[in-house]
C-alpha cells in the first residue's frame, strides 16, 4: 500500500511542479495565477487540459507547443519530475506510512508541502530575477502561522515565545522594508533575504537554519569562483558582467533549506 501512497505523492508533487513554472512565470509581471487559464507565451493560444498534464503531456507533445510547434523548454519537465522526487523523499524523511500514520505526521507533511511549495516559488523567481517577492512570502507566513495555532492549540507546544519573537522580527523587517527602504528608493533584497531567514527559522527550527545558511555562503564563493573564471576567459564581456552580476542569494538559501531539512529529519524521524 505505501508504494501507492508514494505513486500518489509523485503525481501531487508533480501536479506541484507544473504549478511552480506558472508562478514563477507570472508573479513577477504581475499576472494572475489562479483563474486566468495557462497558455502559450508564443501563440497565446490558451491550454486545454490534456496539453497540460504533469510529464506526460510534454513527452506526447514531443516538447513543442500543439498550436504553434514552438518548442517548450525542458526545464518544465525536470522542474515537474525533480517536485514529484522532492515530495516523495520528503515523505520519506519522515517516515510516512499508511500502515502506522499518525495525524501529527500526517498535519506536518501537509504544512511540510506547502512550505516547500512556497520556498521552491521564490527560489525560481530570485534565480530568474534576483529577487524576493513579498506576496509569496506572505502567503508562506500565513500557512506557518496556522501550523503554529495548531502546534499551540492541538500538540501543546510550549515553545511559542520563540515563534512570537521570530515573526515580530520579521514584521519589523517588513515594515522597514516596504516603509523606509521603498520611501528613499534603495534596494531592499537584504533586507528580504532576512526576513526569508526568518521565515525558515519559523518552520525549521535553529540547527537547519544554521546549516542552511553555512552551505549558502559556500555556494555563493563557489558561484564567485566559477564567475571570476569565466570572465577571465571571455576578457570582452567582463565589464557588463562586473556592472550586472548580482547572486541570486535566496535561491541557493532555499536549494539548501530544503534539503538540509529534508536529511535532518531522515536522522530524528
Amino acid at each position: 500500500m505505501d508504494y501507492i501512497l508514494y505513486v500518489l505523492i509523485f503525481i501531487i508533487g508533480a501536479l506541484f511542479g507544473s504549478f511552480f513554472t506558472l508562478a514563477v512565470y507570472r508573479i513577477p509581471i504581475r499576472q494572475d495565477i489562479t483563474h486566468t487559464r495557462s497558455y502559450c507565451p508564443k501563440c497565446n493560444h490558451k491550454l486545454k487540459f490534456w496539453d497540460m498534464i504533469p510529464i506526460i503531456s510534454y513527452i506526447f507533445l514531443g516538447g513543442k507547443c500543439r498550436y504553434c510547434n514552438e518548442r517548450i523548454r525542458i526545464r518544465y519537465l525536470l522542474l515537474e519530475v525533480l517536485s514529484g522526487i522532492i515530495f516523495v523523499v520528503f515523505g520519506a524523511s519522515i517516515k510516512l506510512s499508511i500502515a502506522n500514520i499518525q495525524y501529527q505526521t500526517l498535519v506536518y507533511f501537509i504544512f511540510g508541502i506547502l512550505y516547500i511549495a512556497t520556498i521552491f516559488i521564490i527560489a525560481g523567481i530570485d534565480k530568474e530575477n534576483v529577487k524576493i517577492e513579498k506576496p509569496v512570502l506572505l502567503f508562506g507566513f500565513i500557512c506557518v502561522g496556522i501550523y503554529m495555532i495548531y502546534l499551540y492549540i492541538v500538540e501543546n507546544d510550549t515553545n511559542m515565545y520563540r515563534y512570537v519573537i521570530y515573526l515580530i522580527l520579521s514584521c519589523l523587517l517588513l515594515l522597514f522594508s516596504i516603509g523606509y527602504l521603498r520611501k528613499k528608493g534603495k534596494d531592499s533584497y537584504t533586507t528580504d533575504i532576512l526576513i526569508l531567514i526568518m521565515f525558515m527559522l519559523l518552520f525549521t527550527y535553529e540547527v537547519v537554519c544554521i546549516y542552511t545558511v553555512i552551505i549558502t555562503l559556500i555556494a555563493i564563493v563557489i558561484h564567485s569562483i566559477l564567475n571570476k573564471l569565466y570572465i577571465s576567459k571571455n576578457r570582452f564581456v567582463k565589464k557588463i558582467k562586473m556592472e550586472n552580476e548580482k547572486i541570486p542569494v535566496g535561491f541557493y538559501l532555499c536549494i539548501s533549506n530544503i534539503t538540509i531539512m529534508i536529511l535532518i529529519n531522515f536522522i530524528i524521524f
